[in-house]
């Protein structure tokens, strides 16, 4: 073992008040460093227009008082059906409805809207039309599971079938992509 050209220096053997002088000595840069805070901030934003955020809105849209793209002439739209749930995947969800003209009389064709909250007010509003009701199809089975909106479509198989009497059974399937709402069928559907 090489020897040190330096006498041995006292403070390299530690004692028990080697550990006591360095505790106190952090105990006070710890209760210095408390007093001496840094002021709180004081900084002033620009004066400009008051800027107002839209409501984050976690629950889905009222489709009550919205007013629907169906000419019902002297009659008032009615909401036959409403299922609600995230189409877009944005974690908001949206309502799905299935409306026609309340007549007094035969089988009114449906259309199906898609409503959200509109970007500043919150309101409800129709953004999507997945089907329109020159289509002449009624919708029975309704449904929205994992952003996909199913139905099940009566239609016609020709426009001199009356009214009363679909015989053309079609289901139908759409999903958001790419921002649009996509229709396909359901695999292992069949027309009737």
């Amino acid at each position: 073992m090489q020897q040190s050209a330096v006498p041995e220096l006292a403070h390299t053997h530690t004692r028990p008040i080697h550990w006591v002088a360095t505790a106190t000595a952090v105990a006070g840069v710890v209760a210095f460093s408390s007093v001496l805070q840094p002021n709180s901030a004081t900084a002033a934003q620009a004066a400009g227009p008051e800027v107002r955020s839209a409501p984050v809105v976690t629950t889905a849209p009222d489709p009550a008082d919205v007013h629907f793209p169906i000419d019902c002439g002297p009659v008032k739209a009615k909401i036959q059906k409403q299922v609600s749930g995230d189409l877009d995947g944005d974690g908001r969800p949206e309502t799905v409805v299935v409306v026609h003209c309340d007549a007094p009389m035969g089988t009114p064709p449906d259309a199906v809207y898609v409503i959200t909250h509109a970007k500043g007010t919150g309101e409800p509003r129709v953004v999507a039309t997945l089907l329109s009701p020159k289509t002449r199809n009624t919708v029975t089975d309704f449904t929205v599971s994992d952003g996909t909106v199913l139905a099940t479509l009566l239609g016609y198989s020709t426009s001199d079938v009356p009214s009363c009497c679909p015989d053309v059974k079609d289901k139908a399937k759409w999903q958001w992509k790419d921002g649009a709402f996509v229709r396909s069928t359901p695999a292992g559907t069949h027309t009737v």
